[in-house]
């Protein structure tokens, strides 16, 4: 293994440590660099090999949780058949990243409103990104003009959003239930959004 390749792995163990460390109990604010070079096997001064401090590690967490989403949807439109339900794989895939990586989610949510301006602006950047690729797969699929595919990618990620924070703390038994509220709280927006002119509507 070349330098660089142990660098860039050793990088990794040190975001995976990070990751693995938080939860419902534990934000990253919590966090303390001799936690996470130890849960990345690595010494503390090893640390600055790769970071210059905590706060740079933050950020580094908000973009990969932001990646990680929009990559896992991406497949899942990508998945979708030809006459399949854009709305509902769509949710339902969200769900599952939600329940599956919860301490991920919750690093977005917290800091979307944290303390810090720099991370506040990192979740920001994250979720437009988000809503622009949502609003490209809108306007492609239902021919909708740019400034509306934008207002209605921007309402949908907003209420994927909150049901993926009422979700973390939802017992298990309430997942089905939050999962097809929201599919038909998106349809209602799709149907609600074809009377603004539009020739078609996404699938539902």
């Amino acid at each position: 293994m070349s330098r660089a390749q142990q660098k860039e792995r050793t990088r990794k163990a040190i975001i995976e440590a990070a990751f693995s460390q938080l939860s419902a109990d534990k934000s990253f604010a919590s966090l303390s660099l001799r936690e996470v070079a130890r849960e990345a096997g690595i010494a503390p001064t090893s640390f600055y090999r790769h970071f210059a401090d905590m706060d740079e590690l933050g950020l580094t967490l908000v973009d990969e949780a932001g990646l990680m989403l929009r990559q896992l949807m991406r497949q899942a439109r990508q998945r979708i058949e030809k006459n399949g339900s854009v709305i509902s794989t769509s949710v339902e895939t969200f769900m599952e990243f939600v329940t599956g990586n919860s301490n991920v989610f919750r690093l977005l949510l917290r800091e979307r409103s944290g303390t810090s301006a720099a991370f506040r602006a990192a979740v920001a950047r994250e979720i437009q990104h988000f809503s622009a690729e949502l609003a490209h797969y809108l306007r492609k699929e239902t021919a909708c003009p740019d400034e509306l595919a934008q207002l209605q990618a921007e309402a949908m990620v907003t209420l994927v959003f909150h049901t993926g924070a009422d979700a973390l703390d939802a017992p298990p038994d309430q997942f089905a239930s939050l999962t097809n509220r929201t599919i038909t709280q998106l349809r209602w927006m799709a149907h609600g959004a074809a009377s603004y002119g539009r020739s078609k509507i996404v699938k539902a």
